[in-house]
């Protein structure tokens, strides 16, 4: 989201220079950055492993193609999720921190959604192996309603709900 995007402070209850408030979106976005890397990086190194075990052969051609899906997604969201960093590094001391936390935003999300893709077809992977293929179908449609309605819903009611004035009544 860019600066202009945002409210002028008098209404998010900061002073903050356009400079301090990229740096401030910079430095949340590399926190939130932080949680989804490990995540992801140990995700896609479990997945590398699996050709490597003796039952992998015994898999349903269904499921391969859904481990190469699921390889394939965590692949790019963990390029997605780390690319802020070498574009920092490209950008550092250019003065574009705010079109650099416009793409790492950009970046973030479309890893996220990567991310969640992932999750859901390893997911589908395992039920799949363990219960069946129409079982590993249901498991991944339940997993990415999951993601939507955490990543995607909620998020929005509570804006919804502060744009509106709601509170709850608390």
């Amino acid at each position: 989201m860019s600066d202009d995007a945002l409210p002028p402070p008098e209404e998010t209850g900061r002073s903050e220079t356009p400079a301090e408030r990229s740096d401030r979106n910079w430095n949340e976005l590399l926190q939130e950055l932080r949680v989804t890397q490990t995540g992801i990086q140990i995700l896609s190194g479990f997945l590398l492993t699996l050709p490597f075990q003796a039952r992998f052969t015994e898999l349903d051609p269904v499921l391969v193609g859904l481990f190469l899906a699921a390889a394939g997604f965590a692949t790019a969201a963990t390029l997605l999720i780390v690319a802020p960093v070498p574009v920092h590094r490209a950008l550092f001391g250019r003065h574009v921190k705010r079109q650099l936390v416009d793409a790492g935003a950009a970046l973030a999300k479309a890893g996220l959604v990567c991310l969640a893709i992932t999750v859901a077809l390893v997911t589908a992977l395992l039920f799949g192996f363990v219960l069946g293929t129409t079982a590993g179908v249901v498991a991944a449609v339940v997993t990415a309603l999951a993601f939507l309605a955490a990543w995607l819903v909620l998020p929005l009611l509570l804006v919804r709900r502060a744009t509106s004035g709601g509170d709850g009544g608390r």
